[in-house]
């Protein structure tokens, strides 16, 4: 997830350029902190979370092209993770979704989508790191938090009451658009450089090559103008390049 940080002599330069009025600009830092105080007052519980992510993994799947069961995209991803059906009490779905973009991404349910285009660019051992990332991102509850934070956000933004039951029947009525906002997001700095170490982890202890970790990263420099998604984010591809070698 993106993270706004407001520097003082920032908000100086742009105020300058803009002709922003003080007034409004405190009217904006005011509805701000308002939205704030508003998610903070929602209450969900763990199972709306889960249950509105299935609801949205479906409804994305309804909207793009997903890969049949004997196509090629599908019948190679089911292979690669014919042993990682189940993973610390989470049952876990893969699908590909047909599409250019170097992308991949997971949902607190389970739910693990492919782009076919990062599958063209991978080998094997590459397209393992990469979904061994995405399953760090549920193990380690960041698509969770993601979501969660998605959906209370959205609702706050809607004005609706702090109420689990209302909280809960939003999400299920909003499921299309909290999916496509979530995927939308990006992580943290720590999240991201945690996931690339579970995805270490997980290649080393599935007896998988963990050197295709360094190799799908330095793919995805190469080919970087070609879509965004799964590494158009922070922190750097080199920095996490370098630290995946120091865990090797």
């Amino acid at each position: 997830m993106k993270k706004l940080t407001v520097m003082a002599a920032s908000a100086v330069f742009a105020i300058s350029l803009s002709g922003c009025k003080l007034d409004e600009l405190q009217s904006n830092s005011l509805a701000s902190d308002a939205l704030g105080d508003a998610v903070t007052a929602m209450t969900i519980t763990e199972v709306e979370v889960i249950d509105s992510a299935r609801l949205s993994a479906t409804e994305m799947d309804k909207k793009v092209k997903v890969a049949p069961a004997n196509s090629k995209y599908q019948q190679r991803l089911s292979k690669l993770v014919k042993k990682h059906q189940s993973i610390q009490g989470i049952t876990f779905n893969y699908k590909v979704y047909e599409n250019k973009d170097l992308n991949a991404f997971a949902m607190p349910d389970g739910t693990v989508r492919v782009y076919s285009g990062l599958m063209d660019k991978m080998n094997d051992q590459e397209l393992l790191s990469v979904i061994g990332h995405e399953i760090g991102h549920v193990i380690l509850k960041h698509s969770f938090n993601q979501y969660k934070s998605t959906l209370l956000t959205s609702a706050a933004r809607k004005g609706l009451s702090a109420s689990g039951g209302k909280i809960g029947e939003y999400a299920r009525s909003e499921a299309g658009e909290l999916a496509e906002e979530f995927v939308g997001a990006h992580f943290s700095q720590e999240d991201e450089l945690a996931a690339d170490t579970f995805g270490v982890k997980f290649m080393k202890q599935n007896g998988y090559n963990a050197n295709a970790m360094v190799s799908a990263f330095q793919k995805l420099q190469r080919y970087s103008g070609e879509g965004g998604g799964f590494f158009s984010s922070h922190p750097s591809t080199s920095e996490r390049i370098a630290q995946i070698k120091a865990q090797l």
